[in-house]
């Protein structure tokens, strides 16, 4: 991802994002019922490494596979690229943890950009207080080897009805989690900036008194000779 894309993506929100999508035909890019652990910490954005678990099965899934050090939940959070988002496709089932404050302290010590799952994470207040923003359903004391397998390592994934391949452009704000197809990040990137600086000026003549007919959308040339003023003014 080119630094000025990655840039422009922080500065945007998921709704205008959301829009941007909507306007190519993609409807299903926000990842559901994810919220950040920390709504106050930055925005995420980063390519897509993800993590793929399946339904655990007993004589497999004993507390000893974390000996072995080619785990792959265990390998996965010593392979994600810094930058890179780590994206866990838990089967939207947050009865056991997807991952724990040691492990996401790694991540973050890596130089990870996030990490968002459709599970839970257990020591969720300890990665709330985290200066890497970290998305989840709700919290989870049970380890994830009570239900879940760790058995992919960055291949194709659903994340909470999303599909995130390798490589997307995940983006979060204090509203949750979308993903931008890798090919179209860098427009998509270009055409939200654009968007939000008319949003902007479109909020700021509400707060005004301003009626939104004519507005927004600008269906009125005032509207779109008061808005290139506008622009004009605040050097935007």
């Amino acid at each position: 991802m080119k630094q000025e894309t990655r840039d422009q993506l922080m500065k945007v929100s998921t709704a205008t994002l959301c829009t941007a999508l909507f306007k190519r035909g993609l409807r299903n890019q926000m990842i559901q019922n994810v919220r950040p652990l920390n709504p106050n910490g930055p925005n995420m954005v980063g390519e897509a490494f993800t993590l793929r678990y399946m339904p655990a099965r007993e004589d497999r899934n004993g507390i000893a596979v974390f000996q072995n050090r080619d785990h792959p939940q265990r390998a996965a959070v010593e392979q994600c690229p810094p930058g890179a988002v780590m994206v866990i496709d838990s089967r939207k089932d947050a009865r056991a943890a997807s991952a724990g404050g040691i492990l996401v302290a790694r991540l973050m010590q890596r130089g990870v950009a996030g990490v968002v799952t459709d599970g839970g994470f257990r020591d969720s207040p300890d990665i709330a207080k985290y200066a890497m923003p970290a998305y989840h359903v709700q919290p989870s004391a049970p380890t994830n080897l009570t239900l879940h397998e760790a058995i992919e390592i960055n291949g194709p994934i659903g994340c909470g009805d999303a599909p995130v391949f390798p490589g997307d452009v995940i983006v979060g704000d204090a509203e949750g989690v979308l993903v931008i197809p890798a090919h179209l990040a860098d427009e998509i990137a270009v055409e939200a900036t654009e968007m939000t600086v008319f949003e902007d000026f479109v909020q700021e003549k509400v707060m005004e008194g301003r009626s939104i007919l004519g507005l927004y959308p600008p269906t009125e040339e005032k509207s779109r000779t008061d808005f290139a003023e506008w622009r004009k003014a605040k050097g935007r």
